[in-house]
């Protein structure tokens, strides 16, 4: 029963029959859409793979046409450098010939620098003798740094020294006075710059080391407001004194004459070196010193060579005037060696002329009784000649 009517077998056979075939019919229909989007998603696929095989055969071509021009451009290349270079060479040969004589003569005043050296040196070593025995009269370094000023003439006489080994005298002035009237401990000039950059050596140490030898938790905090202060008192006094718009370099160095002391610093009061770097001034250790002192020592050298390097392009100009007017002059030599033939030319045409008469009046019977009957057709000839 079925809705209050009765089903019978074949019925409710016939209606499942109809049902899984309905459903077949279904499932045949997704599959037959599944299949046809797989189809679809092969020839994109297809059409996507065709065209990335065209734009990177593409690519490869236009990559062998490149390659190819890089090739021909870097062969011209070539042969331009190798002219260029056989060119320098003749020319840098004639200026080291001329070096090389100038070299000689040095060598020989520096032999004889060399002797009178060591008769100094002989003085030297009697001195030595004499350092030894003032040596056991110093003073301990630490005396030394008790002094206020002694610590500013051990901080100066650090910071001259690392400055002399690297710098020529030429590029840096101790003690050197501003407009100002502000005495630097060291002006070093830059080459193509007339600011120097100025070098401070008064590094205050008794803060630090009070700051050192605190023992308790009050007495560092104490001594850490102490250096602060004093850190940054004299950031300012360098900022007042040695910044001068267009006369002097706009960023100095506070040398500080201990890597100790410094690594202390950066390690405890890191933010007062990054407020002395706002205010242009650079705290530097004696490592950090000799770093700047070899970056300028390089700067100067460039210098240096450039201007050498304009030497000798006014040498090399000054060869080729000397080639311009030799080979003016083999062009004057030649024409007149031409002059010279053509001269000689037209005398020879003349003497064989004179050869010919000769032969023709050697070749007369004067004492013959038609000497007159030969002699009249003789001058004709003569003058047609002639």
């Amino acid at each position: 029963m079925l809705g209050g009517h009765p089903v019978t077998i074949a019925e409710l056979l016939l209606a499942s029959s109809a049902a899984a075939f309905v459903l077949l019919v279904g499932l045949a229909f997704t599959l037959w859409r599944a299949g046809r989007r797989r189809v679809f998603e092969a020839q994109e696929q297809n059409f996507r793979a065709e065209e990335m095989e065209t734009r990177v055969s593409e690519l490869l071509r236009a990559q062998a046409e490149l390659t190819g021009r890089v090739q021909a451009f870097a062969e011209g290349m070539g042969g331009r450098q190798a002219e260029f270079s056989r060119t320098m060479t003749e020319r840098l040969d004639a200026v080291t010939h001329r070096l090389g004589e100038g070299m000689q003569k040095t060598a020989k005043e520096t032999m004889e620098s060399l002797g009178q050296l060591n008769e100094r040196l002989a003085v030297v070593d009697a001195a030595q003798g004499r350092l030894q025995e003032l040596s056991s009269q110093l003073v301990t370094l630490k005396d030394v740094l008790a002094n206020k000023q002694a610590r500013g003439a051990f901080g100066q006489g650090r910071m001259e020294a690392i400055v002399m080994d690297g710098l020529p005298k030429d590029s840096y002035q101790f003690q050197f006075t501003l407009s100002n009237n502000k005495r630097p401990d060291c002006a070093i000039f830059l080459p193509g710059d007339h600011r120097p950059l100025l070098v401070d050596a008064k590094f205050p140490l008794e803060s630090i080391t009070a700051f050192r030898e605190a023992s308790t938790e009050d007495g560092k905090r104490a001594a850490g407001a102490r250096l602060r202060q004093d850190i940054q008192k004299h950031v300012s006094d360098i900022s007042e004194r040695y910044f001068l718009p267009g006369e002097t370099q706009d960023m100095a160095l506070m040398f500080v004459p201990s890597e100790s002391v410094y690594a202390d610093l950066h390690e405890h009061f890191d933010d007062l070196v990054q407020k002395a770097f706002r205010a242009r001034v650079m705290l530097v250790s004696p490592s950090l010193l000799m770093l700047a002192i070899q970056v300028m020592q390089a700067i100067v050298k460039d210098a240096r060579m450039r201007e050498q390097a304009e030497l000798v392009r006014a040498e090399v100009a000054k060869l080729m005037a000397d080639v311009t007017r030799l080979r003016d002059r083999a062009i004057n030599l030649q024409r007149h060696f031409a002059q010279s033939n053509d001269d000689v030319s037209q005398v020879l045409i003349s003497a064989e002329k004179v050869m010919k008469r000769g032969a023709q009046i050697e070749s007369l019977e004067l004492d013959a009784p038609e000497a007159k009957e030969v002699q009249e057709p003789l001058k004709l000839k003569l003058g047609a000649a002639e």
